[in-house]
C-alpha cells in the first residue's frame, strides 16, 4: 500500500523574520563576549593587511627578471659588434666592456622598467644599515636574500597565527552566543502554561530546541570568522588594484576590472533564495521525523501489543523519504553556488588577459593585477558559500525566534504577594473555564470552599470538569470569569513559585524522570538528607521494595519510571509529596490504574500523606473517598450535588447511581 502524502503543517505561532530582524537579535546573544568579538577582528583586518607586502614584490620580481633579459641581450649586442680594422688586433679592455654593459644595462632598465616608489627608499635606508641588496649588475644581493627568506617567513607565520586567533575568539564566541540562546529558548518554552503544551507538536518543538541551534552554531562559527577576514582581504586586493593602476596610469583596466568585479553577485542572488527555501523545508521535515520517533517510542507499550511494528517502519520510512527529498533538493541548488562562482571568475579573469593582450600590457604590470584578483577568488568564494549558509540558518532562526516570541505562560502581576503559608480556605467564587478554542465550557459558574485541614473530593463522569478544578486550584489555567482564591486573595495576585510550592500533586500517572529512586523522591526538595528520603519512603509504604534491590535507593528507574511497576512508581510519587510536606494535596484519581492489593497499599500511604493536610481529592473509585467531609458531584461542568458520603447517598441522586454501579453503599 502506499503511503500517503504527508504534508507539514506550522504551527500557530509561526511567522517570518527579515535578515536584519534574524541577525539582530543573534547579537543579543554575541554582544556579551564582544571583547573576544573585537579580538578576532582585528585579527582579520590584521590577516588582510599581511597580503600587502605578498602584493609589494611581484612587480620588482618581474622587473628584475625583465631587466636580466635585458642585460643578456646587451651583452651580446656588445660582443657582436665588429671592431674598427685597426684595432682588430687589439682586446677589449674589461673596465671598457664593463662600462658598456653597465651603461647599456642602465638605459635599457630606464627605458623598460619603473621600480616601485618605495623602492628608493628601502635602497638608502639598507645603505645605511651597509646592506647591499643589489649587484653592479642588478642582481640579488646575498645580504637582500637573506633578509628576504628571513621577512617571508616570519610574514606567513604571523598571517596564520593571525587566522588562528581570528578562527578561535569568532568560533568560540559564536559558540557561547548559541549556548546562551538554547539555554533562553528551554527557560522559555519550559515557563509557558500548560495551554501551550496543549496547542503544539512535541516532537516539533523539540527539535526545534535540540537541532536548530545547533545549525546556528554552525553558522555563526562560520559567518563571524569569514565575514570577519573575507571582506577584508577583498578590500586590501581592490585597494591596492586600484593603486596600483593609478600610478602606473592603468585607469581604463581599472575601470574593466570595477565593471567585472559585481558579476561575481550573479549566482548568489539568483541560488540564494532557492537555497533558503529548501532549507526550511528540511528543518520542517526534520522536525516530523523527531515527532514520529517521539510518538512511537512513548507508544511502544501500544505499538507491541498491537503488533504493529512493521506498520510503523512502514511510516517512519515514509517520513524519512520525504525529509531525504527536501535535503538533496537544498544539497543540490546549494552546490551550484560554487561552480557558478567559479565559472563567471574564469570568465572574468579570462576578458582581462584578452584586454591586456589588445592594449599591450607588459607582463610586470599584468601580474601585479592579476596576483590580487587570484587572492579575491577565496574570499569570494568563501562568502558565496557563506550565503548559502546564511539562507540556510535564517530558515533555523524563524523557528527559534517564532518559538522565542510565543507568550502563553501564566502572567504574574507586578505587585504578586508572596505567600509562605496557608492558614484559612481555598474558595471558587462563580468560576467559568473553557479551554483554547473550545466551543463548550469545562466548568461553568462553580463555587465552593476548602477549609484548611478538610477533604473535599470531586466525582463525576468522564468530561465533567473534575480534573480542570484541580488544574484551576494549582493555576495551571486562570478562569475564564470568576476567581479563585486562598486565604481571601485571588491566585493571580499570589506569586507563582509560592502558590506552587504549597500545594503537592499526586496524579493518576506516576511520572518520574530517569535518574535514581533516592533522586525521583527528592526532587522538588533539593536539600533533603537522605535519612529524610528514606523516612518519607517508609511512610509511602516503598522501603521495602527499594532495599530489595542490590542497587537500593541508587537503582536507576529508567526512562518515566519503566523499570518500576505501576503500583512502584506510584508510591515513589506518594514518596516524594511526603518528603515537600505542603500544606495543601491534590490527588487526581491517585489509585484509579492499581489492582486490588496495590491499591490498598497505596491507599494506606495516601492516608498518612493526608494527615493534618488539606486535601483535594479527584476519585474514580468512589470507596477511596467515602470519609470525605465533601464530596462534589460534576456532571457536564457544573456541580449537580455536594454533602457527605451518607447526605449524598440518602438523597437518592447522581452520587447514588453512581455508587450503585461501584456496588459500594
Amino acid at each position: 500500500m502506499a503511503a500517503a502524502k504527508i504534508e507539514y503543517k506550522r504551527e500557530f505561532f509561526d511567522r517570518d523574520y527579515t535578515l536584519k530582524e534574524a541577525y539582530g537579535r543573534v547579537w543579543k546573544y554575541a554582544r556579551k563576549y564582544r571583547l573576544r568579538l573585537a579580538i578576532g577582528v582585528i585579527c582579520g583586518m590584521a590577516t588582510a593587511t599581511t597580503l600587502v607586502p605578498l602584493f609589494q614584490i611581484v612587480q620588482p620580481a618581474l622587473q628584475h627578471v625583465e631587466s636580466h633579459d635585458a642585460q643578456v641581450a646587451v651583452e651580446e649586442t656588445a660582443t657582436v659588434v665588429d671592431p674598427a680594422p685597426e684595432a682588430a688586433s687589439k682586446p677589449v679592455a674589461d673596465s671598457t666592456r664593463k662600462k658598456v654593459k653597465k651603461n647599456a644595462f642602465e638605459k635599457q632598465i630606464e627605458k623598460n622598467s619603473k621600480l616601485p616608489s618605495w623602492y628608493p627608499t628601502v635602497e638608502k635606508y639598507a645603505a645605511k644599515c651597509g646592506i647591499t641588496i643589489q649587484t653592479e649588475t642588478g642582481g640579488m644581493a646575498g645580504a637582500l636574500l637573506l633578509i628576504v627568506l628571513v621577512v617571508i617567513p616570519v610574514v606567513a607565520l604571523s598571517r596564520l597565527l593571525l587566522m588562528y586567533l581570528n578562527h578561535y575568539c569568532l568560533s568560540w564566541s559564536g559558540a557561547h552566543a548559541v549556548a546562551d540562546m538554547r539555554q533562553e529558548l528551554f527557560d522559555h518554552v519550559e515557563r509557558q502554561g500548560l495551554e501551550f503544551f496543549g496547542r503544539v507538536d512535541v516532537g516539533q518543538v523539540m527539535t526545534r530546541m535540540a537541532s536548530d541551534p545547533q545549525q546556528i552554531q554552525i553558522i555563526l562559527s562560520t559567518v563571524l570568522s569569514e565575514v570577519a577576514m573575507a571582506p577584508f582581504e577583498i578590500f586590501v586586493s581592490i585597494g591596492f588594484i586600484v593603486w596600483f593602476a593609478v600610478t602606473n596610469h592603468m585607469l581604463p583596466t581599472l575601470c574593466l576590472i570595477l565593471i567585472g568585479f559585481p558579476l561575481f553577485v550573479i549566482p548568489v542572488q539568483a541560488l540564494g533564495k532557492r537555497v533558503k527555501k529548501w532549507a526550511r523545508r528540511s528543518m520542517e521535515r526534520g522536525s516530523m521525523v523527531g515527532s514520529k520517533i517521539i510518538e512511537v517510542m512513548t507508544c511502544i507499550k501500544v505499538v507491541k501489543s498491537y503488533n504493529t511494528e512493521d506498520f510503523e517502519s512502514r511510516r517512519y520510512m515514509s517520513t524519512n523519504n520525504y525529509l531525504l527529498k527536501s535535503t538533496m533538493r537544498g544539497l543540490r541548488i546549494g552546490l551550484m553556488v560554487g561552480p557558478a562562482v567559479e565559472t563567471v571568475g574564469i570568465f572574468l579573469i579570462c576578458g582581462f588577459l584578452v584586454w591586456c593582450f589588445f592594449v599591450d600590457i607588459k607582463i610586470s604590470d599584468v601580474v601585479p593585477m592579476l596576483a590580487p584578483l587570484l587572492v579575491i577568488y577565496k574570499p569570494i568564494k568563501q562568502l558565496s558559500k557563506l550565503q548559502v549558509q546564511i539562507e540556510t540558518s535564517m530558515a533555523a532562526l524563524n523557528r527559534i525566534y517564532s518559538l522565542l516570541d510565543v507568550h502563553l505562560e501564566l502572567p504574574e502581576r507586578p505587585d504578586a504577594v508572596a505567600k509562605k503559608t496557608f492558614d484559612d480556605k481555598m474558595v471558587f467564587e462563580d468560576v467559568t473555564f473553557r479551554y483554547g478554542t473550545a466551543e463548550v465550557d469545562a466548568v461553568s459558574h462553580v463555587s465552593f470552599e476548602v477549609p484548611r485541614g478538610k477533604v473535599v473530593a470531586v466525582v463525576g463522569g468522564t468530561g465533567s470538569g473534575k480534573s480542570t478544578l484541580s488544574s484551576l486550584l494549582a493555576r495551571f489555567f486562570d478562569p475564564s470569569s470568576g476567581r479563585v482564591t486562598m486565604d481571601g486573595v485571588d491566585l493571580r495576585g499570589i506569586k507563582i513559585s509560592d502558590l506552587r510550592s504549597l500545594i503537592g500533586a499526586v496524579a493518576q500517572e506516576s511520572i518520574l524522570f530517569n535518574d535514581t529512586i533516592e533522586e525521583n523522591i527528592r526532587y522538588g526538595t533539593p536539600a533533603a538528607t537522605h535519612d529524610e528520603v528514606v523516612a518519607a519512603a517508609k511512610m509511602a509504604n516503598a522501603h521495602e521494595f527499594i532495599t530489595a534491590q542490590p542497587e537500593g535507593y541508587g537503582r536507576i528507574v529508567g526512562e518515566k519510571g519503566f523499570a518500576l511497576s505501576g503500583g512502584e512508581r506510584q508510591r515513589i510519587c506518594i514518596a516524594r509529596a511526603i518528603l515537600r510536606n505542603p500544606p495543601i494535596l491534590v490527588l487526581d484519581e491517585a489509585t484509579s490504574a492499581l489492582d486490588t492489593v496495590t491499591e490498598r497499599i497505596v491507599q494506606d500511604a495516601l492516608t498518612k500523606l493526608m494527615e493534618s493536610r488539606t486535601t483535594f481529592a479527584i476519585a474514580h473509585r468512589l470507596s477511596t473517598i467515602r470519609n470525605a467531609d465533601m464530596i462534589l458531584v460534576m456532571d457536564e461542568g457544573r456541580i449537580v450535588e455536594r454533602g457527605t458520603h451518607d447526605e449524598l447517598y440518602a438523597k437518592g441522586g447522581v452520587y447514588r447511581k453512581l455508587c450503585d454501579m461501584q456496588k459500594m453503599t
